[in-house]
């Protein structure tokens, strides 16, 4: 039983990786594409200010893989690994779950389980920490901002864990509804203490150096030595559509994920009740039918 379900939640994964993944290229890589033509251009600037004042300028490396390959295989192989894990572990997670409380449906259950993943690992460290286009940030931050966000998962994850925890204890004193409430009440205040005391990501110490004390590393307005803009800071409306679209892809995985494997977490439990339902009635239908052998009933003419 539990190898069926495990080959439905990566199954699902995969799936809703895939779909995420189709989501993400027709409507989130343009302001990608639009984030890569913005840094070739900051950096043409960058270039020509310090020509200017004397100073050479740096060249990039080849590429290893042409762009095409990039926006297309890389990013699609990725999403669908990403998905396959995120399948896994929801799969194991269900059956934990499952054996624990068995009187919750399958569909419901596994509902339950995708919201709460949804939010706990995607969605409050995507608040604090959202993401930006992959040609925008610092390369010397990537270790930083990849702990920090690793932090803000796990401290997320713990959060929802020390609510749900709450809210059963709290739901035998003051009622389910009540015990619901007061355990979303703990989530916010933990997530929102984390959340305050981890930095931001334009403190780090190479953003504050290139363009001063923000609350985030996006690009501000290059200037030159008399302080006149010479090309300008990131584009806010490609940055909104980049992370809205973001959430919305990660948003499709987890419903791909949540709802069908509810639905084939459903029929899986439903088989053995009905073949069991069968296999009685065929026992009683062959109880009830006579026996080819048994004496015929005298006729009433005789």
């Amino acid at each position: 039983m539990e190898l069926r379900h495990i080959y439905r939640g990566l199954g699902v994964g995969l799936v809703g990786g895939l779909l995420a993944f189709v989501f993400a290229r027709i409507f989130a890589e343009p302001f990608i594409q639009d984030a890569i033509d913005y840094e070739s251009g900051r950096d043409a600037a960058q270039d020509a200010l310090g020509h200017a004042a004397g100073l050479g300028h740096g060249h990039e490396g080849a590429e290893v893989f042409s762009r095409s390959v990039q926006r297309n295989i890389g990013v699609g192989v990725g999403m669908a690994a990403f998905g396959l894990a995120i399948g896994g572990l929801f799969v194991v997670v269900y059956l934990i779950l499952s054996r624990r409380y068995p009187r919750i449906r399958p569909r419901v259950l596994a509902a339950l389980l995708a919201g709460a993943g949804f939010v706990s690992l995607y969605l409050v460290p995507f608040a604090k920490y959202p993401a930006n286009p992959p040609a925008i940030g610092h390369e010397e931050t990537i270790g930083d901002r990849s702990a920090l966000y690793v932090t803000m998962v796990a401290v997320s994850v713990v959060s929802l864990t020390l609510a749900v925890f709450a809210g059963r204890w709290l739901a035998g004193r003051v009622g389910a509804w009540n015990a619901s409430l007061l355990a979303a009440v703990v989530f916010l205040v933990l997530v929102g203490v984390a959340m305050a005391l981890l930095p931001p990501l334009g403190h780090l110490a190479s953003n504050k150096a290139e363009y001063g004390t923000f609350a985030t590393e996006t690009p501000q307005p290059l200037r030159d030595a008399k302080g006149a803009i010479v090309y300008p800071g990131f584009p806010a409306d490609v940055l909104f559509r980049f992370r809205f679209y973001s959430v919305i892809s990660q948003l499709i995985m987890w419903l791909t994920i949540g709802f069908g494997f509810g639905a084939l977490a459903e029929r899986l439990a439903v088989a053995p009740v009905r073949a069991r339902a069968t296999r009685r009635g065929l026992t009683e239908a062959a109880t009830d039918r006579p026996s080819a052998t048994a004496p015929a009933a005298p006729s009433a003419a005789g």
